[in-house]
């Protein structure tokens, strides 16, 4: 009997032969029904962490039970490999950033490969190699001969540790979203690509993604922000510098009797032009462009601002208000002036408090609200009815709305528009490990896109990093070039990095393809991702980004479909205990909880943490996610060394549902690896029992089984239905595998091998079990498939059906009451009617018992659920 389970003998045999035998590696087959499935892929930092192998073990369980439907399934891995970790690690450790990346790139695959990953790994490519940065490149110059790629100055969002711009989705409450420096304002010429072009179809087509959290949905509606409202223009009382006017947006015509001043960017015309004069007010708008310019940063940024002196004209009224500079406007949304109704808007209420100007009420609570306006404690921002507004006094939101655009259109003063909140991607990047932008500048200053015939750009790999500045900015012989015979210099800031992973979904259908972006054929058969994962962080950067460009791409004549993935899954964080200890100078010591001894209490919280190795008593610093930072990273080679591949990926899978997060016990590790044995000693137990030979189950007559085989095969089919929906349309795999655990425990339960019947039906249990285990926990599963001697791996082997007729009961269980209260659970014939059920109840010996001195007043029967016995003393 083969009883010992040797984890790291089965993983290498297995991994072998997928290997071996290229069991995932595809192509496209218009015969049969495509599957893409694929995970976000990784940025190459050097090594894998547990929120990786979360992330993949996911992807990897749905491709494989996939693929065990009979489809064609498309599984691919590479590498998101520009960016900034690279140059700062090249400088830390004097390397370039490239043989950096492509050391850790290395060493992830491998990684990767260990824990049996069913990946193309023909298909795999990393964004930093010219053929794949090449057709981003003549992309872009695509776009830019159609006007969708343009270069403009521009505020934009600093780093200054990382010495590059920010998107603004980039920005986390006025931090950079990777290094978290406080992020500063400023105006250099950027390359920007049109998404508000896209931005209606980006809103629209959201409802045709019925296959993504809603949450996501919705953070993506916000970002875009489409808003109807009302351009109106502000006469200057008196006209500045050639200006007479000041056109503002507003979502809120309703309020706009309550008026009482407006705020100009510290970039707008008017202010320039007064600051000409005014030095105090030149020095105010110099502060101002060192902000950020993220509306989140501006959301927590304390209100300054400075009077112009000048005076806007009411449009409707007449009445002369005050124009100041505001830090809280910004020039890039709308026309960089805003009125201020300071009554019912917060930062104008906030700013008029801080400079004692006038606030006043024209909206009220409406009289069904439970809202409750005090303008001495805030504004009042919500809707109602309006009062002090004259002839609109009494008028809801909507018909405040309607009347009063009316009434501006008619007077040539303003009209009903639509806005959204979304800008314009900036996709230049001061840095030097990214796709060179294909931009060239003459002499004169004139623009040209680089050449279809002479792209890619290459970026140089073997440089020297100084941490001051970009190797292509200061090298001269890269730089200069020629074009048509004239001198030119090379564009020098590269791509944004989101700009490689926007597309490359798309290039994993075609990796080799050497005459375009895409081959159509190959993109349109794979196209869109049917299933894609990652975490819920990226829904507006990488997703929006993604949707945008598939959108490009589609308008070029490059995909046909208009979205690129159909659904999708976020997965949780895994979370882990965290310890330090303070040291001399008052800093914290993070410490790794694998030297860690703890005390928990008796409902398991930490109560005491010392370290192992120094006895030092710790501070606990709770359960957080697994960071470096922290020191509470779990390295997944070692849990892999220790238990196998297989009890990482049960582990990962069983501890939560995968949009929920995960927090890492390693006693449920253990867990994993003891069910893990628990199934090789009860398929070789089988195995030792049927030495003999076992009739399949459809060579047994069913009829004649007894009643312990019966329930035995309703169990195993009622396990294969749960599971199927599990794995398919909830996604709720860790339920899947408490199935299959509960089936296991029903096997052990039929422990005569005595009869063929019993061997029978216990192999199709074991063999049910297997195949539902499979796409968790592949490993052991093609191992013990093979020890049943099938045919063929597991990993071909089809998904396992359900007999219809195994799921017919001849009895059912139901309660017995009386009074209400359950007294037994009785069997009895699946198709009693209530008089059958309340003969059986009341001759039950459990029920009887509280029948005892009592007189039945009536007997309620609801067949197949229960019945119940009114009784009351006699």
């Amino acid at each position: 009997m083969e009883e010992l389970y040797h984890h790291a003998v089965i993983d290498a045999e297995a991994q072998e032969y997928w290997e071996s035998h290229k069991s995932f590696e595809v192509k496209e087959d218009p015969a049969r029904e495509k599957f893409y499935c694929l995970s976000m892929f990784p940025y190459p930092s050097g090594r894998l962490h547990m929120g990786h192998v979360r992330n993949y073990t996911i992807t990897d369980v749905i491709a494989r039970y996939q693929r065990m439907q009979g489809k064609n399934v498309l599984h691919p891995m590479g590498w998101d490999a520009f960016g900034l970790p690279a140059e700062n690690a090249a400088i830390q450790n004097k390397t370039a950033p490239a043989a950096w990346t492509y050391s850790n790139t290395d060493y992830m695959r491998r990684q990767l490969k260990q824990l049996g990953f069913g990946l193309d790994w023909s298909r795999e490519f990393a964004t930093c190699k010219p053929d794949y940065y090449r057709w981003e490149q003549w992309f872009f110059t695509r776009l830019y001969e159609k006007g969708l790629a343009y270069k403009k100055v521009s505020a934009v969002n600093w780093c200054p540790n990382d010495q590059t711009v920010l998107a603004n989705e980039q920005v986390i409450d006025g931090h950079c979203w990777r290094c978290d420096s406080q992020v500063e304002r400023k105006e250099i010429p950027q390359w920007f690509i049109r998404i508000t072009a896209y931005a209606d179809e980006l809103l629209k087509d959201l409802d045709q993604l019925e296959g993504w959290p809603e949450q996501v949905k919705t953070m993506q509606r916000n970002w875009i922000g489409k808003s109807r409202g009302v351009d109106m223009s502000y006469d200057l009382a008196t006209p500045t510098a050639g200006i007479d006017k000041v056109d503002i947006y507003t979502t809120r015509p309703d309020t706009l009797m309550g008026v009482t001043y407006m705020c100009v960017a510290a970039g707008h015309p008017l202010a320039l032009a007064v600051a000409e004069n005014n030095p105090q007010l030149a020095e105010f708008i110099h502060e101002c462009k060192a902000q950020s310019v993220a509306e989140a940063s501006m959301a927590v940024l304390d209100k300054k601002g400075m009077d112009t002196g000048l005076k806007a004209v009411h449009p409707l009224t007449g009445r002369e208000i005050p124009i100041w500079v505001a830090n809280y406007v910004l020039m890039e949304y709308g026309s960089g002036a805003v009125m201020a109704v300071p009554g019912h808007d917060q930062r104008d209420w906030e700013f008029a408090r801080q400079y004692e100007l006038p606030i006043e009420q024209v909206v009220a609570p409406a009289p069904d609200s439970t809202a409750h306006c005090d303008l001495e404690k805030e504004a009042f921002v919500e809707k109602g009815i309006l009062i002090n507004s004259g002839e609109f006094d009494g008028l809801n939101f909507k018909k405040a709305f309607d009347a009063i655009a009316k009434r501006l259109e008619a007077e040539g003063r303003g009209k009903v528009t639509t806005n959204y909140r979304l800008r314009d991607w900036g996709v230049s990047r001061q840095r030097y490990w990214g796709a060179p932008i294909p931009m060239l500048y003459l002499m004169d200053g004139q623009e040209i896109p680089v050449p279809a015939d002479r792209l890619p750009v290459l970026l140089p790999e073997d440089v020297v990093m100084d941490g001051v500045q970009s190797p292509i900015k200061k090298d001269e012989d890269w730089r200069k070039t020629e074009i048509n015979g004239q001198p030119a210099e090379r564009e020098t800031d590269t791509f944004d990095t989101f700009m490689e992973s926007s597309w490359y979904y798309a290039r994993f259908t075609c990796p080799q393809y050497k005459e375009g972006m895409l081959d159509k054929a190959a993109a349109d058969y794979w196209l869109p991702v049917d299933q894609y994962v990652g975490g819920i962080e990226h829904a507006i950067l990488h997703l929006l980004y993604a949707r945008f460009f598939h959108k490009l791409m589609r308008d070029e004549g490059l995909v046909s479909c208009d979205e690129p993935f159909n659904r999708l899954l976020c997965q949780g964080m895994v979370l882990a205990n965290s310890f330090y200890k303070f040291n001399e100078n008052g800093t914290r010591e993070w410490i790794n909880p694998q030297v860690v001894d703890f005390e928990k209490d008796s409902k398991g919280k930490i109560i005491k943490a010392v370290h192992a190795q120094t006895g030092e008593e710790l501070e606990i610093g709770g359960t957080v996610k697994m960071s470096k930072s922290k020191n509470n990273g779990i390295d997944p080679q070692d849990i892999v060394a220790q238990f196998g591949a297989d009890t990482v990926r049960l582990y990962t899978m069983f501890t939560s549902p995968p949009d929920q997060t995960l927090e890492w016990t390693d006693s449920a590790v253990e867990g994993a690896y003891r069910f893990l044995r628990k199934l090789w000693k009860n398929v070789h137990g089988h195995l030792e029992a049927s030495s003999g030979g076992v009739p399949t189950i459809a060579a047994v007559d069913t009829s004649k089984l007894d009643k312990n085989q019966i329930d035995l095969r309703r169990k195993t089919h009622e396990t294969i239905a749960k599971v199927s929906d599990d794995y398919g349309r909830r996604q709720t795999f860790n339920t899947a595998i408490a199935a299959v655990m509960e089936l296991l425990n029903e096997v052990n339960k039929l422990a005569d091998h005595s009869s063929p019947e019993n061997l029978a039906v216990e192999r199709e249990a074991l063999r049910s079990a297997i195949l539902l285990l499979a796409p968790i926990v592949p490993h052991i599963c093609h191992k013990l498939w093979e020890n049943l001697g099938e045919q063929g791996p597991v990993i071909d082997a089809p998904w396992p059906q359900v007999d219809e007729a195994a799921l017919v009961r001849s009895e059912i269980q139901i309660a017995a009451q009386v009074n209400g209260k359950v007294r037994a659970q009785l069997d009895v014939p699946a198709d009693a009617d209530k008089s059958t059920m309340e003969k059986i109840a009341l001759a039950d010996a459990r029920v009887q018992k509280y029948l005892e001195n009592m007189q039945v007043v009536k007997v309620i029967a609801v067949p197949g659920k229960l019945v119940n016995i009114v009784v009351k003393p006699q």
